[in-house]
């Protein structure tokens, strides 16, 4: 596994842990909301600039898609 699929990891496992925390979730439920509605493969194709971002960023971003993509949770 190279750095930066380790580093990609790792910043997804933040912003679950964060999203998680931010909604009131587990970490399984908001793993399966962002998965199900997008956010992940958002985090995934966009990291290189996500990850510049603040935390409370990312996760207004990853609700926003989620939203876009039938997501109910609303910031």
């Amino acid at each position: 596994m190279s750095k930066e699929q380790r580093n990609t990891i790792e910043y997804l496992v933040c912003i679950i842990g964060a999203f998680a925390n931010r909604f009131s979730l587990t970490n399984a439920k908001a793993y399966q909301y962002l998965r199900k509605y997008k956010g992940l493969d958002f985090l995934t194709k966009h990291y290189k600039v996500e990850h510049t971002l603040s935390i409370e960023d990312a996760i207004e971003d990853i609700a926003i898609i989620c939203n876009r993509h039938g997501g109910t949770l609303v910031l």
